[in-house]
């Protein structure tokens, strides 16, 4: 049950991210600097994602040190 509504609400946020990209683009003189912010926070997010994927400090404190 609990993975049924995880896919669910990824599909709706795909399909909110599509309209909001669509709705940038329709919008072209003015929904450009939307697109330029959304690809921007969007390579610093796979960039914090990379980091903490690469970083093994991190994966030894979370699975050694008493909570």
């Amino acid at each position: 049950m609990e993975n049924i509504g995880y896919i669910l609400l990824g599909i709706v946020a795909v399909c909110w991210f599509v309209a909001m990209i669509v709705g940038m683009i329709v919008a072209f003189p003015f929904g450009i600097i939307g697109l330029v912010v959304i690809s921007g926070i969007g390579f610093l997010f796979a960039k914090i994602i990379k980091d903490r994927l690469k970083n093994k400090e991190d994966d030894y404190y979370s699975k050694s040190v008493d909570k």
